[in-house]
């Protein structure tokens, strides 16, 4: 930590760092508009979402793709291609979201996301980040498949937000009130994790203030910070990802456990769970067990469970990033290990067929 030189130092807390001005939101959306069929497609999948939440839709919800977005000219977009072939005829009974996710929260220090690093040589560029971030949205949507990410900084609901049909608070940020009064003022379903301990309870007390009018400062789409007052986001729900720690928590005794907490909180127990992370104990092979498993009991009868998250690749596992993005593999994740393509196709179309 460097020495004040004056009291003027202790005013400043951007001193001697590099500030660069950034170009607002509504110049990346005049830059890159959505078109009609775009527009129609998030407010379609965003009321579906939100009757599958109230019962009043009894598709599934399965938030399906890689674990984050590296290549998105390239891999990216011929995942899309593919979920764009299968979805019409899983749409009767399936709600298929493309995760999209381009900001990755960290444990401690690694590469945060194609947002903020596109070139994945630890270079800061986020005009480029959320230039080509919007280009792969609007692709996506242009397929006639709506996308998924999670928000790793405040300020980027503004720049994307408009292109989401579902957005995720992972484990490590449903605790932080700065995001419980965002997501509060999205008009987008948003899913908050238990935390990496496996802590339910933050997730549904994120639920609760999430779903409660809130009053915060951010940003407006001319960048100027503004006042802002919420009127809550009433499709809000928790996400069931396991920990390392306290193990998974997808089998019936947990998912039990978890809607008790929702109907203590006075909230709807219906809920999301995700295959993998703790619930795979981070080993993709396991992923499809934990989808198998989950299905079975949504076929069970337990409509409580209203949607499936699954990290899936054209490519199955993970590579390291290395000094050389050259040299990575296509079509394999830099983060998590995912399910290859083939597989993840014959399990959305095992859920097609065993949902009625």
């Amino acid at each position: 930590m460097r020495a004040c030189a004056s009291s003027e130092d202790l005013v400043c807390i951007y001193k001697d760092m590099s500030i660069l001005e950034f170009p607002s939101s509504a110049h990346f959306k005049q830059e890159f508009p959505a078109s009609e069929k775009a527009k129609a497609l998030v407010y379609s999948s965003r009321s579906s979402i939100s009757d599958i939440l109230k019962g009043k839709d009894n598709r599934l919800l399965v938030v399906v793709g890689p674990c984050s977005i590296h290549d998105p000219e390239g891999s990216g977009l011929a995942y899309a291609r593919r979920l764009a072939e299968i979805v019409p005829r899983l749409s009767d009974r399936l709600l298929v979201v493309m995760r999209c996710y381009m900001e990755k929260p960290r444990s401690t220090i690694g590469w945060d996301g194609f947002v903020s690093d596109p070139s994945l040589k630890g270079e800061f560029d986020f005009k480029t980040g959320f230039t080509r971030a919007r280009k792969l949205l609007l692709s996506v949507l242009e397929l006639g498949v709506p996308v998924a990410t999670e928000f790793l900084d405040v300020l980027s609901p503004q720049y994307l937000a408009d292109l989401l049909s579902w957005v995720a608070v992972g484990a490590r940020t449903a605790e932080g009130p700065a995001y419980r009064r965002m997501a509060s003022g999205l008009d987008v379903p948003v899913g908050f994790k238990n935390g990496t301990s496996g802590n339910i309870q933050l997730s549904v007390d994120a639920v609760v203030t999430a779903n409660s009018p809130r009053g915060f400062l951010g940003i407006n789409e001319e960048g100027k910070v503004c006042e802002i007052h919420s009127d809550g986001n009433t499709a809000c729900h928790i996400v069931l990802r396991g920990s390392i720690e306290r193990g998974p928590n997808y089998d019936e005794e947990a998912v039990a456990k978890a809607m008790e907490l929702l109907k203590e909180a006075n909230l709807s127990p219906r809920l999301m769970i995700d295959c993998s992370h703790g619930n795979s104990n981070r080993d993709y092979r396991k992923q499809p067990g934990v989808f198998r498993n989950v299905l079975a009991q949504r076929c069970a009868g337990n409509k409580g469970i209203i949607g499936i998250m699954m990290e899936s690749n054209l490519l199955s596992g993970k590579q390291e990033l290395g000094d050389d993005p050259s040299k990575l593999q296509y079509g394999v994740s830099i983060t998590d290990s995912c399910v290859g393509w083939e597989e993840t196709a014959q399990l959305l179309q095992e859920a097609h067929d065993s949902l009625s």
